[in-house]
């Protein structure tokens, strides 16, 4: 008998999580100042999909939801949908820790969790993405660092505070392991 590398269950939220990235990319994108640099609420719903779900998933939301969104402007910009796929993939690497889908996301979960998540936007816009602009598309590095920056600043802000609401709200949704006692 094999093992399944996915379930159905995750191949489903991968869906869900794509879409409501790419809805929320493409409709809800709000402006930061910075040229082609946005507040972007879909970096929760990645965050919050891969704590749950785990790195495949993260990876897969985040790669398909920002390779649709690009499609709709035009052209696919490599760079930041690796990066974006790679933020998913390390934001979900530590998803059995946080408990959420358990019913026992806490304090020390939530900080984990936002530590990992601050980490894992520091590697992707700060690094992943400023490097492969210059390597691919030979584009300034004071402004691919610039864009990097306030990129994965306002992602983890984002994530901070929504990603923290909807695993707050979505774990005490589920029964605690060991909460239910026969009578």
């Amino acid at each position: 008998m094999s093992q399944k590398i996915i379930s159905v269950r995750t191949v489903v939220a991968v869906g869900i999580g794509a879409a409501l990235t790419f809805v929320l990319m493409r409709f809800v994108a709000i402006p930061s100042g910075v040229p082609n640099t946005n507040l972007n609420l879909a970096a929760a719903i990645v965050a919050f999909f891969a704590a749950i779900f785990g790195p495949l998933a993260g990876f897969l939301i985040a790669f398909i939801g920002h390779t649709i969104t690009d499609l709709t402007w035009g052209g696919i910009w490599w760079s930041w949908v690796i990066a974006d796929a790679i933020f998913g993939l390390l934001a979900g690497i530590f998803w059995k820790f946080y408990k959420i889908e358990e019913g026992g996301f806490g304090i020390k979960n939530c900080l984990a969790f936002n530590v990992v998540q601050i980490l894992a936007n520091a590697a992707a816009w700060v690094g992943i993405a400023p490097v492969l602009d210059i390597l691919i598309y030979q584009e300034p590095a004071d402004k691919v660092f610039l864009q990097g920056l306030v990129a994965g600043g306002l992602n983890s802000l984002v994530i901070l505070i929504l990603g923290s609401l909807l695993a707050f709200g979505y774990s005490k949704t589920r029964t605690k392991a060991g909460s239910l006692r026969a009578e």
